[in-house]
């Protein structure tokens, strides 16, 4: 009953680690997603000014400037002395402030008013110029609240169309009856778009404060859920261990009572003949019982190599002594940075290390063993090597591996084991860096 309770508490835990992980990576896309709009809409505004100043610069400089640069005096030095002004109003009006995240509404207008003016001077000297007042649409984006933002779409259609038609040279019914036409569908249409964006734009960026927030509270509830797992993998090692207390009670103490009886009594008989040695044969036989019921039972518990050293060292101690018993070269290697590791997941490795170099003492004939620790952030991989005779696929059912899949697998882990006749095998484990669970955990461990 206890170890159905336990694997269910570890089933429900690892099913809600993996949700909160699909949330975590739904919330990233999203969340990437709106940052990208928001990010490309902020360059377009920033860009916009230069490339459309830039683009009428070069137009009108290209058809001025002939060979003899005879047509440049003096309009064409009125015009560049005109681009570099409105360049210097762009930059220290609209770049500057965006890029500092620090345009006001107060300034956002007045650059917006000096814009507007110094597009309509250049207007007047070349139509070119009517692409570099396209930007007094962006800028109008800028300006809070939304009306101020309409009317500054309004102002800025107004110069746009007035200059293009010619309307001011030549106020004809048709063409004021046009140009208004123009100028209110025009209005209209980028007008809506301010609206939307004064609404929902702060909104987007309310909601990606929130979304920040809520991937940081993800974050900290699947360390919740990992805690959440090892308390469960070690509220069922608890069972296990009040399972083994009370089997030890009813076999071990039981038979070492029986002992201590039987020795008793061959004690008070020593004078009767025959009488002692019965006793002493019962006690022996009492002693074997219980030491083989000692040896069932330890193997259930911790290895002693992990009660007074930490996993790396463990292992490397495991790996030289199976090396000078075994004669066979054995290296044990360590990388990344160790960290402690709940006892469950120690025990685990470690008994997998075990079981690895006992398949290849008896199978393999190999003559060189690598066993490789490594610390890869969140994940804790295992790697046995050896150069030995290896074997088919089908082989790798054994007890042995089976024992190590399951083991792996009980602390949410995976077990690859790669084969080929005549090349080597390797066994590498994949478990999860879970840190000890509490205090007390670390205390029973011996650390």
């Amino acid at each position: 009953m206890r170890d159905t309770g336990s694997r269910e508490r570890s089933r429900f835990a690892t099913r809600d680690s993996a949700i909160v992980d699909h949330a975590q990576d739904a919330s990233r896309s999203r969340l990437a997603w709106k940052r990208e709009q928001l990010r490309i809409w902020d360059v377009l505004q920033l860009l916009a000014p230069w490339v459309l100043l830039t683009i009428s610069a070069v137009i009108y400089f290209s058809r001025v400037l002939p060979v003899s640069a005879a047509r440049f005096w003096p309009d064409g030095a009125t015009v560049l002395g005109l681009v570099t002004v409105s360049a210097v109003w762009v930059l220290f009006g609209h770049t500057l402030p965006l890029r500092r995240r620090a345009l006001r509404p107060v300034p956002a207008g007045v650059f917006f008013v000096g814009l507007l003016v110094l597009c309509v001077i250049l207007m007047s000297y070349s139509e070119t110029f009517l692409i570099f007042t396209v930007a007094g649409f962006f800028h109008a984006y800028l300006l809070r609240s939304w009306p101020l933002g309409v009317l500054g779409v309004l102002a800025t259609s107004i110069a746009l169309n007035g200059a293009a038609m010619r309307v001011w040279a030549d106020p004809s019914p048709d063409k004021l009856e046009e140009f208004v036409l123009i100028v209110a569908v025009q209005t209209a249409a980028i007008g809506v778009g301010i609206v939307l964006t004064a609404r929902t734009e702060p909104e987007e960026r309310k909601r990606e404060e929130l979304v920040d927030r809520l991937e940081a509270a993800l974050h900290e509830n699947a360390g919740l859920h990992a805690q959440l797992v090892v308390q469960a993998r070690e509220s069922g090692a608890q069972d296990e261990r009040q399972r083994l207390a009370g089997e030890i009670h009813d076999t071990l103490a039981q038979g070492l009572a029986g002992i201590i009886t039987q020795l008793q009594a061959a004690e008070r008989s020593t004078r009767v003949r025959g009488e002692a040695e019965e006793h002493v044969v019962r006690a022996l036989r009492l002693a074997r019982s219980s030491l083989t019921e000692a040896r069932r039972s330890v193997q259930a518990l911790a290895p002693r190599e992990l009660g007074i050293a930490h996993l790396p060292e463990a292992l490397r101690t495991l790996t030289e002594q199976w090396s000078t018993e075994r004669g066979i070269t054995a290296r044990m290697e360590v990388t990344g940075m160790p960290e402690p590791l709940s006892p469950a997941i120690e025990v685990s490795l470690f008994r997998v290390t075990q079981e690895s170099l006992t398949n290849v003492a008896k199978h393999a004939a190999a003559s060189r063993v690598g066993v490789t620790l490594s610390y890869v952030g969140a994940e804790v991989l295992l790697d046995i090597r050896d150069d030995g005779r290896g074997f088919v696929e089908a082989a790798g059912t054994g007890f042995g591996l089976t024992s190590i899949r399951q083991r792996i697998r009980g602390v949410g882990g995976h077990v690859e084991v790669q084969s080929t006749p005549g090349e080597g095998t390797s066994v590498s484990a994949r478990v999860p860096a879970i840190a000890p669970g509490s205090a007390s955990t670390e205390g029973e461990t011996g650390r």
